[in-house]
């Protein structure tokens, strides 16, 4: 009986060509804009630790003076970072900051370029589960007292060394020689939850320098400083010793039980801090976030997102009011049709059941012409306001969520048009003919 409604409901919609595709244009007009900000949100919302979120935790320390920040910062200073490596209670842990060097090969045929680099531990890469397609990271001697090891992605190592395997191979950076040990797969975190104070949705770095090469190669930092003091730094030392915030700090904690010796161990490293003069906040604490936290606490998805949401939802529910209007003058058109076919014995159930199979048919095409819009509206924006790549995708859930919505939201407003032509009076119309 579906396929005989369907087949009446094609039908129906090429006899009224203009007036059908008026129609699927209203809805998927609304269909388009509503999964436009619905990818967006999506998009921007995904926990892209999966089920590491709960086992990763970024580190906070409160360790302001009394008059200025009332928050605990996002980043920590490089002699808390230090301090924080010797504890021996995570699985895991890395301090990281963003950077950027010019990279240069042996190939004279090869420009140099100016990279974003991230100096990590060598943690790093297996508590962040980046994969690799060669080779690996670097060993703990190298976090411990420093080398000239890189990690590099795959993109760079087609573009520089001309793709392949290169592991144990030079890479110029700031014109010092550095060994490949890794080259990463594509790998690209979105939103970008290890460094969400630097741009949560740019793409991730290309290369990764160890940790301890930053007192020797005094690399600058590309990311957010900050301090709440005036300190005279005159010199990278100066910048090392600084109470300046500029290191992201993350630890691994496996279980519950060690999440609290952790907690623990940072209460006694405060309390050691202020017994050197730092700290000297009452309030002094050190903070641990897992990755869900993380995120919701530095707002990585904007209020403006859902409130965007939520205009599209009515304008599509504007869409629908409009539809619903169309729908109802299509149908009652139709009446003295419906008169004769209601006269030799179709009931009132069938008669509604045809109406609202016609209307899904039409609210299954504004689905498909509204993941066109959508997709033409993500380029649009990508292109025209530089919205990030990792956005202005279009996810692979909408193509089943976009048309589930029109065929919903269309058999919602299809339901009392299809109510009025089945309630009617066959007799009138029977008369009248």
């Amino acid at each position: 009986m579906f396929f005989y409604y369907l087949d009446l409901a094609w039908r129906s919609i090429k006899k009224t060509p203009f007036l059908s595709l008026l129609m699927v244009l209203a809805i998927s007009i609304g269909i388009g804009i509503t999964i436009t900000t619905l990818n967006i949100y999506k998009m921007a919302s995904i926990n892209p630790a999966g089920e590491r979120s709960s086992t990763l935790f970024a580190v906070q320390l409160m360790s302001q003076d009394v008059d200025t920040w009332q928050r605990i910062n996002e980043q920590i200073t490089y002699q808390d970072a230090t301090n924080l490596l010797k504890s021996e209670v995570p699985v895991r842990q890395t301090a990281m900051f963003r950077t950027g060097l010019a990279v240069q090969t042996e190939d004279e045929n090869f420009s140099p370029i100016l990279e974003g680099v991230r100096v990590v531990e060598g943690d790093f890469f297996s508590m962040f589960a980046v994969p690799f397609l060669h080779g690996g990271t670097w060993s703990k001697q190298v976090d411990q007292e420093g080398g000239y090891k890189v990690v590099i992605s795959e993109e760079l190592n087609n573009k520089a060394l001309g793709g392949g395997n290169n592991i144990g191979k030079t890479l110029m950076l700031n014109r010092k020689p550095y060994q490949v040990v890794g080259i990463t797969k594509t790998w690209n975190p979105s939103p970008k939850y290890y460094d969400v104070n630097n741009g949560a949705f740019n793409d991730s770095e290309q290369i990764f320098v160890p940790f301890s090469l930053a007192p020797i190669e005094e690399f600058e930092s590309w990311g957010n400083n900050n301090s709440w003091r005036h300190e005279d730094i005159r010199n990278y030392n100066d910048r090392l010793n600084s109470e300046m915030h500029w290191i992201q700090y993350w630890a691994e904690l496996g279980s519950p039980a060690m999440q609290q010796e952790y907690k623990e161990w940072l209460v006694r490293y405060v309390e050691q801090q202020k017994a050197l003069g730092r700290f000297k906040r009452p309030d002094a604490k050190g903070e641990i976030s897992d990755v869900a936290t993380w995120l919701t606490t530095n707002n990585v998805v904007p209020e403006d997102n859902k409130v965007l949401v939520g205009l599209s939802v009515l304008f599509l529910i504007v869409c629908l009011v409009n539809m619903l209007g169309l729908l109802l003058a299509k149908f009652l058109k139709r009446a003295p049709e419906v008169g004769v076919r209601r006269a030799i014995g179709a009931s009132r159930l069938q008669i509604f059941a045809q109406h609202l199979v016609e209307v899904g048919l039409i609210g299954f095409c504004g689905g498909v012409f509204g993941l066109l819009w959508a997709w033409l509206a993500l380029y649009f924006l990508a292109s025209r306001f530089e919205l990030e790549a990792s956005l202005s995708q279009l996810d692979q859930s909408m193509w089943f969520i976009a048309p589930v919505i029109a065929v919903s939201a269309a058999i919602i407003a299809g339901i009392y048009p299809a109510w009025r032509i089945c309630s009617t009076n066959p007799s009138v119309y029977l008369k009248s003919q």
